[in-house]
């Protein structure tokens, strides 16, 4: 019983060296890292605030630093990698060959994860952007039938409209102050956010004001058009849910089958987390169904 206990004292002091050095190294990489920022974080967030001053809205730096950004992610990796290995010892695994690269995989998804998150933002607001163009729309066309001039009826919507329309229409409005054409100013806005029904109002704009027709007729008939388009989407949008919810049921039933067997026959999975077999048996799992759920996605999501 005693030779059990110092053997396993032994293991735990052989393979705390490496966890230690591991910890060392990532602790040295991180200062080293933020050493370097540090000279360039002036230069960063001067350049992320000339963007935002210009709406730069399909870019994640629109809403976090290059550097703070940066910081984020080394400190989630850091955070996720020496989690993994308190897990594993929890589990008693103390092979070198299962924890280094396991603990290098959760930097990595530490690194990623940050900037899927602000990339999801970005492609959020430009949904809410793409959705409140039928309400400019229809708001443009109501100040026009009032007697407003397009300048006026823009910026009367604008006071009322919310979110990243009422962001980028304020943009618009200042640079139409300060000289520039009204057409050229939406221009500008749909080349920070492309969208199609966008391009098809500035395109409308632009053609009626050269031409001098009935803004309002044509303001119409644009509005119907969005209508439409939207309705169609929408439409398009909800006979997908259900193949966008398997596709996420079936990406996570393997793991939760796991975990649930882990925590019911524990003597029957510690294989799997206790042997390089059992990992690389756990990476390909999850590089099977990671593929497959963007497999099934890009199936469901149709691009119109």
């Amino acid at each position: 019983m005693r030779g059990n206990a110092m053997n396993s004292i032994s293991i735990l002091q052989r393979y705390g060296v490496y966890i230690l050095v591991l910890l060392a190294v990532a602790a040295l990489v991180y200062i080293i890292i933020s050493l370097i920022q540090s000279f360039s974080m002036e230069q960063a967030d001067r350049k992320i605030r000339e963007n935002r001053s210009e709406g730069m809205a399909n870019n994640i730096y629109y809403f976090v630093g290059r550097a703070t950004l940066q910081q984020i992610q080394l400190s989630l990796g850091i955070l996720m990698a020496g989690g993994l290995i308190t897990t594993m010892i929890f589990c008693q695994v103390y092979e070198p060959l299962i924890i280094v690269p396991a603990a290098a995989l959760a930097f990595l998804i530490g690194m990623i994860a940050p900037w899927l998150y602000f990339s999801r933002k970005v492609r959020l607001r430009a949904e809410r952007f793409e959705n409140s163009i039928l309400d400019l729309a229809l708001g443009l066309t109501s100040g026009l039938k009032a007697g407003q001039a397009l300048p006026q009826a823009l910026e009367v919507f604008s006071r009322r409209c919310e979110g990243p329309l009422k962001e980028e229409l304020m943009i618009v409005i200042r640079e139409y102050r300060l000289g520039l054409e009204l057409a050229e100013a939406m221009q500008r806005m749909y080349n920070r956010i492309p969208c199609e029904d966008l391009q098809l109002l500035i395109i409308s704009i632009r053609l009626t004001t050269q031409s001098g027709g009935s803004m309002v007729e044509v303001l119409e008939k644009i509005t119907r058009m969005i209508r439409g388009r939207t309705e169609f989407h929408q439409k398009l949008r909800a006979l997908t849910a259900q193949g966008r919810f398997e596709a996420l049921a079936m990406a996570m039933a393997p793991m939760v089958a796991f975990l649930l067997l882990f925590f019911i026959n524990n003597d029957l999975m510690l294989p799997m987390v206790q042997t390089l077999i059992g990992w690389c048996a756990i990476g390909a799992m999850i590089t099977l169904e990671v593929i497959g759920y963007l497999v099934i996605r890009s199936i469901v999501d149709i691009k119109v």
